[in-house]
Order: structure tokens, then C-alpha cells, then sequence
């Protein structure tokens, strides 16, 4: 499966599994922009991330940790 952007729930889920020991509240846009380019199944441009598709990804991942 290939993670795109828009694929906030599903990068949320990955990376709540590899970062299991960080509190998404806190965590800075840039730290997060890099773990979801890190993601072994990301396959979207880098560059076509913003503010509003990471707070979307770190409100996801916010829910998941609950």
C-alpha cells in the first residue's frame, strides 16, 4: 500500500505504531513532515505537504493515541 498526503488516518496509524513513545500534541511540523516522509510505504511528493494537511495528520494521530 502506497501512503499519498491525503491518506491522514492511515500515516496517523503508522506512525502512532513507530513513535509510540512521543505525545502527538507536542510534536513540531517539521519533526512530523519528516517521520511521514520517512514512512516506508509514503510514496508522494515532499513538497505537497502544508500546515493544514500536517494538522490534519497530527489531529489523527492525537485521536489514535487516545
Amino acid at each position: 500500500m502506497s501512503l499519498k498526503w491525503t491518506d491522514t488516518l492511515d500515516i496517523a496509524i503508522e506512525l502512532a505504531e513507530q513513535h509510540d513513545d512521543v505525545d502527538p500534541q507536542y510534536i513540531r511540523f517539521t519533526d512530523l513532515h519528516a517521520w511521514v516522509c520517512a514512512l516506508e510505504d509514503f510514496d508522494d511528493d515532499p513538497n505537497r505537504s502544508n500546515e493544514k494537511i500536517l494538522e490534519a495528520i497530527q489531529m489523527a494521530w492525537i485521536d489514535e493515541a487516545d
